[in-house]
């Protein structure tokens, strides 16, 4: 193997060569095959340009580097792989997202904070510039969020939008049994941490008030979340999941011939005899 050992003369204050050898025991790397070492494999601002430009018109990736590898003389001469064009093609369009849509959302809710200060917004980003998480409230939300907010139902099962990001919506109902709506979000995704990071966003945003009952539908992340967030909160399933999951996992023979007031008596019945108990 190629060597090259030098030394600094401290005493003249400058470096001298100790140990040369010429001769490898393996042959050198091909030019063409340069550009496959990752020390030597880089776009060129010049091949960014060209690809921005060209994609901006609409052609597709492939036909975009087939074009740039005619000029280069192949594939191997591009002085990078098709993956880093790829890469950087959506890095780029991911940019374009930080930018736009989710950057003018964040000006939006920014805006509606500044006219009425108990309107509030919240977000984070990721490693990469990209739109992590987001959770909005305004002020009507907030003042019925401390009157009728012990009890909350926290739901993210809609994935409606654009991007197909979990929507998750906290809600209860108010003194006139009507729906009372306290807050939105976006997660990232539907993990432990997106969600602990909206519910710890929900109890600042609400003055730390606590709750003494959430609803979920069943998912393991959400509830995990809610354990650490209101660990001494009461955690109930919602009974529309329950009721879909029995439905769909059980013989529908055995619901017809029941009536909903039916079988709430049904299951109050059962639920007293196992108790020891009778009507």
């Amino acid at each position: 193997m190629a060597k090259l050992s030098i030394y600094l003369d401290r005493e003249n204050s400058i470096w001298k060569v100790r140990k040369v050898i010429l001769e490898h025991n393996h042959e050198l790397t091909l030019r063409v095959m340069v550009n496959m070492i990752p020390k030597f494999r880089q776009m060129s601002d010049a091949a960014k340009a060209h690809i921005d430009d060209m994609h901006g018109y609409g052609v597709p990736t492939s036909k975009i580097l087939g074009y740039m590898a005619r000029i280069a003389g192949g594939y191997s001469l591009l002085g990078f792989m098709k993956k880093e064009a790829y890469n950087y093609i959506d890095k780029m369009r991911r940019s374009k997202i930080v930018d736009g849509d989710s950057n003018a959302a964040v000006v939006y809710l920014e805006g509606k904070a500044a006219v009425n200060p108990m309107a509030m917004a919240r977000y984070n980003l990721t490693e990469d510039g990209m739109l992590a998480n987001m959770f909005w409230v305004d002020g009507i939300s907030r003042v019925d969020y401390q009157y009728f907010g012990d009890i909350v139902a926290f739901d993210s099962i809609y994935k409606k939008n654009e991007y197909n990001r979990p929507l998750v919506i906290f809600s209860s109902s108010n003194n006139h049994k009507k729906t009372t709506i306290f807050g939105f979000g976006l997660v990232l995704n539907e993990t432990i941490a997106s969600y602990t990071w909206m519910l710890e966003n929900l109890s600042k945003v609400m003055c730390n008030k606590a709750l003494s009952v959430v609803v979920t539908n069943g998912d393991d992340a959400m509830i995990a979340a809610m354990k650490k967030v209101f660990p001494k909160t009461t955690h109930r399933l919602c009974a529309w999941h329950l009721q879909k999951n029995v439905t769909s996992n059980g013989r529908e023979q055995c619901f017809m011939r029941y009536s909903l007031s039916g079988y709430m008596r049904t299951w109050r019945l059962t639920n007293l005899s196992s108790n020891g108990l009778s009507c």
